[in-house]
């Protein structure tokens, strides 16, 4: 992974989440704060705006500082963990090469960090539901040596099935939490804009 593939990634996020605008919002505003997609899109269009400063760094640099302005500019509960994603990432990455394998564990950090930011785990009704399962099974199949193309079609599948997951799932965290069992039934918003993030970085990769 080189900063040209997290700025790309980054301008495929963004076009992403545009598209999905609608869904993401009535999503949210059926079991969430109503501001979910408000508080993502205005951290991709921050990151968008950075391509200039991010080009020339190293990509352990350039997610460090990307995190730093998204701690700083999304509002609720997306901003830190957002922010956490990217710093575990550019942590993890700068300790590797960059192989796939060494994305994928660079992913796992993220992932983690989300995790232990937000004190949440898979089941519980949140972006988790789509990136844990996305996160072990790249994890696994870079492991098992597959091949990049089957790794990024397997991932989307992943990601999609993790998102219909929660349609089901009592919510734990979040304002969703206070709703109980009239929770279910509703996908929830960040786990559908993580689907949507997932899908469009692993369409740029099968573009290459």
């Amino acid at each position: 992974m080189n900063t040209d593939d997290i700025l790309n990634a980054i301008m495929a996020v963004d076009q992403a989440l545009a598209a999905h605008e609608a869904e993401i919002e009535s999503l949210d505003r059926a079991i969430g704060d109503g501001d979910h997609y408000i508080n993502i899109s205005r951290g991709s269009q921050v990151a968008v705006a950075m391509r200039g400063e991010l080009a020339a760094l190293s990509p352990d640099a350039a997610l460090q500082k990307l995190a730093m302005k998204l701690l700083s500019t999304i509002g609720g509960a997306s901003g830190p963990l957002v922010a956490s994603f990217f710093m575990g990432m550019g942590k993890a990455i700068k300790e590797h090469n960059s192989s796939l394998a060494d994305v994928a564990a660079a992913f796992a950090a993220g992932v983690e960090a989300i995790r232990a930011r937000g004190k949440a785990d898979l089941g519980e009704k949140t972006m988790l539901d789509v990136l844990i399962p996305v996160s072990r099974c790249f994890t696994e199949l870079t492991a098992a040596g597959a091949e990049p193309r089957l790794i990024f079609k397997e991932l989307k599948q992943v990601a999609e099935q993790g998102m219909l997951s929660t349609r089901d799932l009592v919510a734990t965290k979040g304002r969703a939490a206070f709703l109980g069992d009239r929770a279910i039934g509703h996908i929830d918003a960040g786990a559908k804009s993580s689907q949507v993030m997932v899908s469009a970085v692993c369409d740029l990769a099968l573009q290459t």
